[in-house]
């Protein structure tokens, strides 16, 4: 039987996750379990890039571990760790750093954005946080990379990265592809801007159905509707998007059809969208509440997905020491 192909994805431990994190990866990551070899890390050395409180990290990393297996992620089929707990990741990014150009990484989109949104908090790790990916990806000789059509230009850089180090030391890295799912990217209530806690902008997953009403009932539709006898565009609805990440076949046709020709109006669209999105996340939410109520199960997912990561990682520095001709200084696997 050929070896599954291997998966790495990763989420910031920055707070609660929200749907623009369970659309835009979640969903792909649990999808993959069956046919790829997966691992997903909680990156919480990519979380301290911008301005965070110490004291609420290890609870936050512990609140994205219970949403990661509640939404689905099965620590017996994938690995699931904590980005910190091995060191290779940033050992690797290190010698990364070394062959990657400041030019490519100063022409990454996300960098200009997290400037101007954090002006007074621009740090080398901001700048570097494309290198750190890279390695974070790399370290597992990862081929596959479920990502948002967001972090494209963060995966291109990857694979740049992987020829040049190919390049200079000999093929050591496969070049990974992205996978992207049928919905890539949801934008944040306002229908303008990327789904962000601190654009408070977005739904959660724990929210209760209560909450996702009062937010989904002022959220932006389609702005050239005006009246609820206007014909509207599903195509430039962000609402609509969001039918096809939660909504069936059926929902979706029927939500679609009646708004081009003014059959219903925005808020029954919503409506029909409210109940649809609860009927997905509230089981999540049923099994977080489940799962932390046994913190020793979480804790005990995340040592074994570390000593399960820290083995594929100890082969892949021990072929990079030999690459870069300082292998003889490194016992790793002796």
């Amino acid at each position: 039987m050929a070896e599954k192909k291997r998966v790495f994805s990763g989420i910031q431990p920055s707070g609660r996750l929200h749907i623009g994190n369970y659309v835009g990866a979640m969903q792909n990551m649990i999808s993959l379990q069956e046919e790829y070899s997966c691992i997903y890390g909680i990156v919480d050395y990519h979380a301290i890039t911008v301005s965070f409180n110490p004291g609420q990290m290890e609870q936050s990393i512990f609140d994205c571990a219970v949403d990661y297996i509640a939404a689905g992620i099965d620590p017996a089929k994938s690995i699931l760790m904590i980005q910190s707990t091995v060191a290779g990741h940033t050992e690797l990014a290190w010698i990364l750093n070394t062959i990657t150009p400041i030019s490519w990484l100063l022409r990454v989109p996300t960098f200009k954005e997290k400037k101007q949104q954090n002006p007074d908090y621009v740090n080398m790790g901001l700048l570097d946080y494309p290198v750190l990916m890279a390695a974070d990806i790399l370290l597992y000789r990862a081929e596959v990379v479920p990502v948002g059509d967001d972090q494209l230009p963060h995966l291109e850089l990857t694979r740049e990265i992987v020829r040049r180090f190919n390049g200079l030391f000999g093929v050591t890295f496969p070049e990974p592809k992205a996978k992207i799912g049928a919905v890539s990217r949801i934008l944040g209530l306002d229908g303008i801007n990327k789904m962000s806690k601190s654009l408070d902008n977005c739904i959660f997953l724990n929210d209760t159905k209560d909450e996702m009403w009062k937010k989904l009932s002022t959220a932006v539709t389609d702005v050239r509707r005006k009246r609820r006898t206007d014909p509207g565009n599903p195509d430039e609805c962000n609402l609509f998007t969001m039918h096809k990440a939660f909504s069936g076949k059926t929902d979706i046709e029927h939500c679609a059809r009646e708004c081009r020709v003014a059959g219903i109006g925005c808020l029954d669209c919503k409506k029909i969208l409210h109940e649809n999105m609860y009927k997905i996340l509230q089981p999540i939410q049923e099994n977080a509440a489940e799962l932390r109520k046994d913190r020793t199960y979480v804790l005990n997912a995340l040592n074994d997905g570390q000593r399960r990561a820290e083995e594929i990682a100890a082969q892949t520095m021990d072929e990079v020491y030999a690459k870069l001709g300082i292998k003889l200084y490194h016992s790793r696997l002796a």
